[in-house]
C-alpha cells in the first residue's frame, strides 16, 4: 500500500476510534415499525397521489440550452403565484446554497452566517470571493455587534440563516433578522428547507406563518423534504432572478432535471398547500414527544417537528441508535462534523403518518439505555 493510501487509512482509523466512522447500509421498511429518520414530513410517499404521465425521464441539456421545458415555467409560475414574487428553480437544495451566495457576492462584500447553518450554506460561502464571519447560534446581539463594527467597511452584506435548524429543530427569530437587515442595509437570506410543508397556513414555511415572506430578500425552499421529491427554488426580486440566470454556476453548468420530476413537483406543491390537518398533527406529535423527553430528564431542544436528543459521546450515540433499531425504530446517530464535537445526538424526525401509540415507548427506551450505559 502506498504512503498516500496509508494517510487515508490513518484518517479512517481515527474516525473509527472516535465513533464517527460512517458506512452505507441496506435498509428495508419491512425491518422497522417506525422510521424516525425520514424527511417525508407530511407522509406523502404513502398517499395515493396520481403520478404524472407522458413526461420524459431525460432532459438532455442545461436549462440555458435545450433543457428549459414548459414544465419549468409552469412550476415557477405556481411558486410566483403563491409567494407573490419571482421564483427560480434549481436541481437541489445543495445546488441552490452553493450557487446563490457565490453568484451574488464577491470581493468587497461580507457574509454573516449563523454558526449552525447547514453544510451546503457553508460550502456556498467558501465558494464566494466575499469575506465571511459566523455569529453565535441565534445570538442576534452578537450579529448586531458585528454589523455595528463592520457594516461600513463593505459594499454588500448578506445575513444568512436557516429558519428551522436541521440538527437542533430550533427556530430563527425572523422578525429580529429583518429588523437588523433593514437597520444596516443588508440582504437577508433565509433557508426554509425544514419548515416548508410543515409550517404556515399553506405550508410555505416559517416566514409565511409569521406573515413575513415579503420581507425576505432571498427565501430558499426545497422539494427534497416534505414534498418527497427533488429540487429547490429561491423567491426573490426579478432583478436577482435574472442575475442568477446569468451568473450562477450551479444553475448554468448542470443538466436540467427531467420534465417528469418537474411535473411531480407541481403536483406536490398543489398538494401540500391543502395539508393543514397533517401539519397540525405533526406539530402535536412533536410537542408530545419533546415534553416526554424533558419529563424523563433527557436533553432536547427546539419547537419544530425535528426533535433532537443530545447524547454527547459519539460511540454511545451509535450504540444507542443500534439498540433502538433492534427495538424497531429506524433512528441514526448524528455525529461530527454534522454537529459540534461532544454533541452527538439522535435526530427524531416526526412525520404525519405516525401516531402516538407508535412513538410513546421511544423516550422510555432512550432513558433506560442511558441510565444503564
Amino acid at each position: 500500500m502506498s504512503s498516500l493510501l496509508n494517510k487515508y487509512k490513518e484518517e479512517l482509523s481515527k474516525l473509527e476510534d472516535s465513533g464517527n466512522l460512517r458506512s452505507l447500509k441496506n435498509i428495508s421498511d419491512k425491518d422497522f415499525k417506525v422510521n424516525l429518520s425520514s424527511n417525508d414530513y407530511l407522509g406523502v410517499s404513502k398517499k395515493n397521489i396520481p403520478r404524472p404521465k407522458g413526461n420524459s425521464f431525460g432532459s438532455g441539456s442545461s436549462r440555458l440550452l435545450t433543457g428549459n421545458f414548459p414544465e419549468y415555467e409552469q412550476l415557477e409560475e405556481e411558486l410566483e403565484r403563491l409567494y407573490s414574487r419571482s421564483a427560480l428553480f434549481f436541481n437541489s437544495g445543495y445546488h441552490a446554497n452553493i450557487g446563490i451566495l457565490s453568484a451574488l457576492s464577491g470581493k468587497g462584500d461580507l457574509i454573516l452566517s449563523d454558526k449552525l447553518n447547514h453544510a451546503s450554506i457553508i460550502d456556498g460561502i467558501r465558494l464566494s470571493n466575499a469575506e465571511s464571519m459566523r455569529f453565535k447560534h441565534l445570538d442576534y446581539n452578537h450579529l448586531q455587534a458585528i454589523l455595528h463594527n463592520k457594516r461600513d467597511q463593505y459594499d454588500k452584506v448578506f445575513i444568512v440563516s436557516e429558519s428551522i435548524f436541521s440538527m437542533d429543530g430550533d427556530e430563527a427569530d425572523v422578525q429580529r433578522l429583518i429588523e437588523l437587515k433593514k437597520k444596516y442595509n443588508c440582504f437577508l437570506y433565509l433557508d426554509e428547507a425544514h419548515s416548508l410543508g410543515v409550517r404556515g397556513e399553506k405550508g410555505l414555511g416559517l416566514a409565511e406563518e409569521l406573515d413575513l415572506m415579503h420581507e425576505i430578500d432571498l427565501l430558499v425552499g426545497t422539494f427534497g423534504k416534505a414534498m418527497n421529491s427533488i429540487g429547490a427554488f429561491v423567491i426573490c426580486d426579478s432583478i436577482i432572478k435574472n442575475y442568477l440566470i446569468n451568473r450562477m454556476r450551479s444553475l448554468i453548468f448542470t443538466t436540467a432535471l427531467p420534465p417528469i420530476v418537474i411535473s411531480w413537483n407541481i403536483i406536490m406543491l398543489r398538494t401540500i398547500v391543502k395539508m393543514r390537518i397533517e401539519r397540525e398533527h405533526v406539530m402535536m406529535l412533536a410537542k408530545k414527544l419533546r415534553d416526554k423527553l424533558i419529563e424523563l430528564g433527557l436533553k432536547t431542544d427546539g419547537n419544530s417537528n425535528i426533535v433532537p436528543v443530545v447524547i454527547g459521546d459519539s460511540q454511545k450515540c451509535v450504540n444507542l441508535a443500534e439498540y433502538l433499531q433492534k427495538k424497531g425504530f429506524l433512528i441514526f446517530p448524528i455525529r461530527p462534523p454534522a454537529v459540534p464535537v461532544g454533541t452527538s445526538r439522535l435526530r427524531l424526525s416526526i412525520c404525519a403518518d405516525m401516531n402516538w401509540e407508535e412513538l410513546h415507548d421511544v423516550p422510555r427506551f432512550i432513558k433506560e439505555y442511558c441510565d444503564e450505559n
